[in-house]
């Protein structure tokens, strides 16, 4: 369960103290997040290889599409919004959260392909 909360966190698998990002940007300010390319702490390189968080993008995905889906059961099932409105709410929360759905697929990412040290 540490791993998941660390995972949600942005923290260094290796460490679990450092920072994945070093600024955690704004999707108002259009600013994207900024990652460190090792561990402050204990210098863990975080890119395995080039193009490694490439495969960040379906995380990211099925991040996105679960936020849909499940703002679709609420406001079009059980508030009962017309579909042009869900739509429109849809539209706002994917851009709304697509800032905080980079930084989690990446930090994902970086923990499904991590190996402690034995």
């Amino acid at each position: 369960m540490s791993k998941v909360i660390n995972a949600l966190n942005c923290k260094c698998p290796n460490c679990k103290d450092g920072k994945i990002f070093s600024e955690s940007g704004n999707i108002l300010l259009l600013k994207i997040p900024k990652m460190n390319d090792r561990c402050p702490i204990c210098d863990y390189k975080f890119e395995r290889e080039v193009g490694f968080f490439f495969g960040a993008m379906f995380v990211s995905y099925a991040l996105a599409a679960a936020e849909m889906m499940a703002c679709m059961v609420v406001f079009w099932s059980l508030i009962d919004f017309s579909p042009l409105r869900v739509f429109l709410i849809i539209v706002a929360m994917a851009f709304l959260l697509s800032t905080l759905n980079f930084k989690l697929s990446r930090s994902i990412w970086i923990y499904l392909f991590y190996k402690e040290k034995v």
